[in-house]
């Protein structure tokens, strides 16, 4: 689940670039034909980056991405997850500058192919087939077709540029380097439109002898014909001796390959071997929600994962069941910020504080447990809330020793202050009376009770998006 800690934090900055604006035809084939494949929440997050960069601009200025967390309401680990989705689908570059300790990321966003590069891809219109079905599939492509006006009977009659214009005297070299961008500029352009970008996993050199076994030139195989090959090994899962008889069974008379051909055959083999189904575009990075892993069964450990689980601003609506002020929240990011915590670590402060403070987030006492907490280098929800068990026991055996000092001089009970469920410890605590256990047991069920419900409204959101 942590993994995203290790290449993004929320504290990192993060700037964005383009090569161009996004033009109508452009934001359709994002929307309805890489939305399915990569999801709202990825599409999302690549038009909230491009709306960043100012009209007329080609890269946005830096912010933290915490900003990207509270603009999408979403937690690091969805945002890590996302990016690697665009990356893979050819959507967005990434890159990273390190400065000490510090990082600073450079989004580079990428256009999206144009629609007849699309459809013939020989990848992406696959998985979007497989993903969409067959009548969806085919209205898309309608709405991306035309017919074509220029019949065999319309004769081409258009002049030249030199039968139009002439040349006059002029210093071509100085107006060719009067027209290149400055040193560390550059001029708009719509970008190179390249797609998914593979691995260079399959063996072409294996490739190349056994079609040299079989008389056919290695000189065949174009870098058009290498990068299909290679599509069609990574969706069909083809190893170089059977992609052989393959590209053997797609030669046409000249002993050329014919791509089409190609993936005909491919395609064939595959759906043969699968029982006719096509291959499902998977991502190997699993979110929290699917990922295998063992379910809590300690009410720590519920709590624990769901501190790493939502954002501070959730974690504030799960304890109050109200949304927190604007003040809150700027109080909740300048500390993020100040002592570079995670949300989970934040979202263990909150409840601690809230908690302790009779739901208030009060900052100068945020503020003192903030300092401590970074002092001792507390980076994951589970380190904050074993600390606070810990400094909640202390107090309470420092309470326990001096009630045993006055019970001599005074019988004045010594009053314990009202604390999360999880620094409570049932051995060596001060006996409270019936009245305060009872009123801690309402204000604990009364968290669990408010946070269960919250979690059961999202998942019946989630289940009926998926629906």
């Amino acid at each position: 689940m942590n993994r995203h800690w290790n290449e993004m934090q929320p504290a990192d900055a993060y700037s964005v670039s383009v090569s161009g604006c996004i033009d109508g035809l452009e934001q359709k084939v994002i929307t309805l034909l890489y939305q399915p494949l990569i999801g709202a929440q990825a599409l999302s997050l690549y038009m909230t980056m491009y709306a960043e960069v100012e009209d007329g601009r080609l890269s946005s200025g830096g912010a933290p991405h915490y900003h990207l967390m509270n603009t999408l309401g979403c937690s690091p680990q969805q945002i890590y997850e996302d990016r690697l989705k665009l990356e893979g689908i050819g959507l967005l570059k990434t890159y990273v500058k390190k400065t000490g300790e510090s990082r600073e990321f450079l989004y580079e966003l990428l256009p999206p192919l144009a629609p007849d590069q699309f459809f013939t891809d020989g990848l992406l219109n696959v998985f979007l087939y497989r993903k969409i079905g067959k009548p969806h599939f085919l209205k898309l492509k309608r709405m991306f077709c035309d017919r074509e006006p220029k019949s065999p009977d319309f004769h081409e009659v258009t002049h030249a540029f030199p039968d139009v214009f002439s040349t006059g005297y002029m210093d071509a070299q100085e107006a060719e380097l009067d027209s290149a961008p400055e040193p560390g500029s550059r001029i708009a352009s719509k970008g190179v439109k390249t797609g998914p970008v593979l691995n260079g996993s399959f063996d072409f050199s294996a490739l190349e002898r056994a079609l040299k076994d079989a008389l056919i030139p290695a000189s065949s195989l174009t870098p058009f014909i290498k990068e299909t090959v290679k599509k069609l090994s990574f969706l069909y899962g083809i190893p170089p001796l059977d992609m052989k008889n393959l590209v053997l069974s797609s030669l046409n008379e000249q002993d050329e390959i014919d791509v089409d051909e190609l993936r005909k055959s491919a395609r064939n083999a595959y759906q043969f071997e699968s029982g006719g189904r096509l291959p499902d575009m998977t991502p190997r990075i699993k979110s929290p929600e699917n990922a295998p892993a063992e379910k809590p069964k300690t009410k720590e450990e519920k709590l624990i994962l769901h501190c790493e689980s939502v954002t501070p601003y959730q974690m504030i609506v799960d304890i109050s069941d109200k949304a927190p002020s604007s003040v809150d929240m700027k109080l909740i990011e300048q500390v993020m910020l100040q002592y570079d915590f995670t949300p989970g670590v934040m979202n263990a402060l909150i409840q601690y504080v809230m908690l302790k403070s009779n739901m208030k987030l009060s900052k100068s006492f945020m503020d003192k447990i903030a300092a401590q907490w970074a002092r001792k280098k507390i980076k994951t929800a589970k380190e904050g809330i074993e600390l606070a068990k810990s400094e909640q026991n202390q107090a309470s055996e420092r309470a326990a020793n001096k009630t045993k000092a006055n019970q001599r001089t005074a019988a004045r009970p010594t009053r314990v202050e009202k604390m999360p469920d999880w620094v409570q410890e049932k051995d060596n605590k001060p006996k409270r009376s019936q009245e305060e256990e009872e009123e801690l047991e309402r204000e604990r069920r009364e968290l669990e009770e408010r946070i269960k419900n919250r979690q059961q409204r999202r998942e019946a959101m989630k289940a009926d998006g998926k629906n």
